[in-house]
């Protein structure tokens, strides 16, 4: 699920860093009555210093100055884009994502008639709509975007992601050589590794991730996100070594990084060290609420045969996930890979995994996963169709090729 680095970096590009006014957070009621959507309180292992302080001063100088001026287009772009940037790090993806998108529509509905506003609204809204998983809808508006300003990275960043998630990779990586001549930076490198992996140049993505992470400034939440991301890259070739190293290290940058907390538990649970896994995830759920997390605590209960808190676990797993729907987030293949992998209940899997492979029936990952339900299933003929439109790219994804071994003795 963390393969989604792209959409992540997308909303931290648009933030803006630096707002030092010391403006007192006014009462809730307040923002209620005008339409303000609410900051939330980090969890205090989030306040990273002046951070969090930095964070509450700029939301209270942007809501004074939509209290200030209903159509303040301006400020609801930039509280929208502090909302999108606080949905990754606290993981409150239901409350910040619909917010920031009622604060961009504001915007764009207020502030017609200035196009340089207009044109950041459209970008913006864009990236929500691609971390709601709305890839279409994402493509239609950063097309409109782009058609205002060829000449942004940001905007072709967008289009890259919802091209590749939309199973349409030329014009993904056509996308990202103009995204590269614009502006290489970390966002920018990060979509070449990505495009390089996906067309099974595995040794290249590695390359142009840890570039990524060289043009990140230590300490940034983006910076750790694209080190753990390379870790993962690491981890999933088997550089087991070298993942730890990249785990480690933006656990170190950044004190309490949930996700690195899960990356660790992770190469425990390869390890079957289930104790110390558990004991890592722990300490990542109390930090944010993340599906994943609670995913891979399900899977070492499964494997232990602990059936309460397995149970218990899949509850709180359905209940999140039923939060994100009901704030309009796709989760098809999030709940084909919980009854396909923890519940094997495979009709289920199947079933969600048929309604997000209508939408985009060119996406590798989604034929990858409809490939191994149906090989399960028993299902050949189907799962060898679905197969060859996963490999198209030649990818070397390790799940492809076991799943290529599996078909190749039938």
């Amino acid at each position: 699920m963390r393969h989604q680095i792209l959409f992540s970096l997308l909303l931290l590009g648009s933030l803006l860093l630096s707002c030092q006014q010391n403006t007192s957070t006014k009462d809730k009621q307040v923002d209620e009555s005008t339409s303000i959507p609410e900051l939330l309180d980090r969890n205090e292992a989030l306040y990273h210093g002046k951070e969090w302080d930095n964070v509450q001063n700029q939301y209270a100088q942007f809501r004074d100055k939509i209290l200030a001026n209903a159509d303040a287009g301006e400020a609801r772009l930039f509280m929208a884009q502090l909302f999108m940037n606080e949905a990754r790090i606290t993981g409150e993806h239901g409350h910040y994502y619909p917010a920031a998108l009622e604060l961009l529509n504001k915007a764009i509905e207020a502030d017609t008639e200035n196009n340089d506003l207009l044109f950041r609204a459209l970008s913006s809204k864009a990236a929500v709509l691609l971390s709601q998983h709305d890839f279409s809808q994402a493509l239609e508006v950063g097309q409109k975007a782009v058609a205002m300003n060829p000449y942004n990275a940001f905007i072709y960043g967008v289009l890259v992601d919802a091209h590749v998630e939309l199973g349409q990779y030329e014009k993904a990586v056509e996308m990202a050589d103009k995204m590269m001549s614009i502006r290489p930076d970390l966002r920018s490198y990060a979509r070449v590794s990505y495009l390089r992996e996906i067309h099974g140049d595995v040794d290249g993505a590695i390359e142009a991730l840890e570039m990524a992470v060289k043009a990140g400034y230590p300490g940034y939440e983006q910076t750790s996100w694209t080190r753990l991301t390379l870790g993962e890259l690491y981890q999933r070739y088997d550089r087991v070594e070298q993942a730890e190293q990249a785990f480690q290290m933006a656990l170190q940058e950044r004190p309490d990084y949930p996700f690195a907390y899960a990356a660790l538990a992770e190469l425990k649970i390869e390890q079957k060290a289930y104790e110390a896994a558990e004991k890592l995830l722990k300490q990542a759920a109390a930090i944010i609420p993340e599906v994943g997390f609670y995913e891979q605590m399900a899977h070492i209960y499964k494997v232990k045969g602990n059936q309460i808190d397995f149970e218990k676990t899949i509850a709180i797993i359905f209940s999140m996930l039923q939060d994100d729907v009901d704030s309009g987030h796709n989760m098809n293949l999030e709940y084909a890979t919980i009854y396909s992998e923890l519940l094997q209940d495979y009709d289920k899997a199947l079933e969600y995994a048929l309604a997000e492979w209508e939408k985009r029936p060119e996406n590798i990952d989604v034929n990858r996963q409809l490939a191994g339900i149906y090989f399960v299933q028993n299902n050949l003929e189907k799962a060898q169709n679905h197969f060859e439109k996963a490999q198209k790219t030649n990818s070397k994804h390790p799940d492809l090729l076991v799943l290529q071994g599996q078909l190749a003795m039938n």
